[in-house]
């Protein structure tokens, strides 16, 4: 089952997705200016960032989504790509989006690039983590069939999953795995040997969650031929996180002098 309207007051709908999305938000943003302060960076710039990433990783999430799944959309439903709490947001469009008003952003301050996503990474994880919660409240970013004990079967009509069959719970498996890296990261925040580790890391990490559990993902979004999308995209960020990572841990070697 699934609970996608937390409470109902005359024709006011509070929406699962939406309280939830709100509060990964609120806690990213509280959970960065702390690490900010810590790394020397003003704290109002990191919390005035999230909002402009929230604005352009929503419109990301949406179009990397239709440009899959359902491009006709825009013609037969323009005022339907607002509406959010139906399903429709692609992560990795949200994380493109976002990486792309992060470089943006840093150039306008004048801001260190490295250091500044790696203030953020475990906010970002945190509230995707928080996302696929709310994916699993409303129905979205369902598994495939399964005889497995733990199968969910949805039953709300309102569920974008299928109805009536035991599915995999795709949204719990990348929200424990994304709690998990999360974890790791905040643990390893203290101890990062250069600027940008910890945000590669948490690239990485999630390309391999990513591939993973889209294994299991019943609304894979995919390109002809029926490549994954999202299997595609996290073997990129995989291979350039990996290249970072290795580059950025060479040491700077200083011309000796004669």
């Amino acid at each position: 089952e699934m609970f996608p309207v937390l409470l109902t007051v005359g024709g006011f709908h509070l929406r699962a997705y939406g309280t939830l999305i709100a509060i990964a938000l609120f806690t990213g943003a509280w959970l960065a200016g702390r690490e900010a302060r810590r790394k020397g960076l003003p704290p109002e710039r990191v919390q005035d960032f999230v909002i402009w990433a929230t604005l352009f990783g929503l419109l990301g999430a949406r179009l990397y989504y239709f440009a899959f799944a359902a491009p006709g959309i825009f013609l037969q439903d323009p005022l339907g790509v607002l509406a959010i709490w139906r399903g429709g947001l692609a992560i990795h469009g949200a994380l493109l989006a976002g990486a792309a008003t992060a470089i943006w952003y840093v150039r306008r301050h004048h801001l260190p690039f490295w250091r500044f996503a790696d203030t953020l990474a475990p906010s970002v994880l945190l509230g995707q983590a928080t996302g696929r919660l709310a994916c699993f409240l409303n129905g979205d970013a369902y598994g495939i069939p399964t005889t497995l004990p733990w199968g969910v079967t949805f039953t709300n009509p309102e569920a974008m999953a299928p109805l009536g069959v035991p599915l995999h719970p795709t949204q719990l498996y990348e929200m424990s795995l994304n709690l998990i890296l999360f974890g790791l990261l905040w643990w390893w925040r203290t101890r990062i040997r250069f600027d940008g580790q910890l945000f590669l890391l948490y690239v990485g990490g999630y390309g391999i969650i990513r591939f993973i559990v889209e294994n299991f993902r019943g609304d894979q979004l995919q390109y002809a031929g029926g490549i994954s999308a999202a299997q595609t995209l996290s073997l990129l960020v995989l291979t350039v996180a990996g290249t970072l990572l290795a580059l950025r841990a060479r040491p700077v070697r200083t011309p000796s002098r004669k």
